[in-house]
């Protein structure tokens, strides 16, 4: 029977999901090794919503690829719910992040010869589903966020905003505790980036899944609960939002 990734301990709401201690990364170049995070310490809570802002090349994309256990920090540890990922091995951190987080990015990543529906469907698939329940499932995720009648479309047949919504079906049909989403307005004009955003905080508000957000927009990084600055690769404001507050 495949995995269905609700196996792991689940952390009461309002305890620590996600903890970063005193992370840093470095990347080698020509001219030797750059730094592009220092030191950095964070803690995100069950059911948050978080903002990441700053400039292009302050940090903010790799600090979100290291939460999302795709690159691995230089120093510091990582702990997900409670467990240390910090140096966990390649097919452990597949696992989890196959179980535990939705990706989200700016330009769709769906796959041009699958149908909508066979695209939300493939993290299930990798999980050892078989086609009939994974399909089944997808359905009710395209379903949530309103394409049932673009399900057997392809991606070029779609809009960027629909495309995006069968990019955040494709990440919550496997129940991740998680959702990380790079810059996902970024493609879109400002009315379909409300509706996407309104979708993700929709999501975050009644299923209690925690969202982080990576973005240039300060208009939508307002509208989420948290917002952390990052600047030449250091976290140098965590504060809630005032209207969050």
């Amino acid at each position: 029977m495949p995995n269905n990734g609700n196996n792991h301990t689940t952390a009461l709401p309002g305890e620590n999901l996600l903890q970063l201690e005193s992370i840093g990364h470095t990347y080698s170049t020509a001219a030797g090794l750059r730094p592009t995070l220092h030191n950095v310490s964070l803690s995100i809570m069950r059911g948050q919503s978080c903002a990441i802002v700053g400039a292009s090349g302050s940090g903010k994309s790799t600090l979100l690829n290291i939460i999302g256990l795709l690159d691995q920090p230089t120093s510091g540890r990582l702990l997900l719910d409670g467990h240390d990922m910090t140096r966990a091995k390649a097919h452990i951190r597949a696992q989890t992040r196959n179980q535990r987080i939705g990706f989200v990015f700016q330009s769709f990543n769906l796959l041009p010869r699958l149908s909508a529906l066979e695209n939300v469907a493939l993290p299930l698939r990798y999980r050892g589903y078989g086609h009939a329940e994974a399909q089944r499932l997808a359905l009710q995720e395209v379903t949530r966020v309103g394409l049932a009648n673009r399900a057997h479309h392809r991606p070029a047949e779609l809009s960027g905003g629909q495309r995006q919504r069968i990019a955040i079906a494709r990440a919550l049909v496997g129940r991740p505790d998680l959702i990380l989403a790079d810059e996902p307005t970024g493609n879109l004009d400002s009315a379909t980036a409300g509706e996407v955003l309104a979708l993700l905080q929709a999501l975050n508000r009644e299923q209690g899944v925690t969202l982080v957000i990576v973005t240039h927009d300060e208009s939508l990084a307002q509208t989420l609960q948290r917002c952390l600055l990052v600047k030449d690769g250091h976290l140098l404001e965590q504060y809630p939002n005032p209207a969050h507050a």
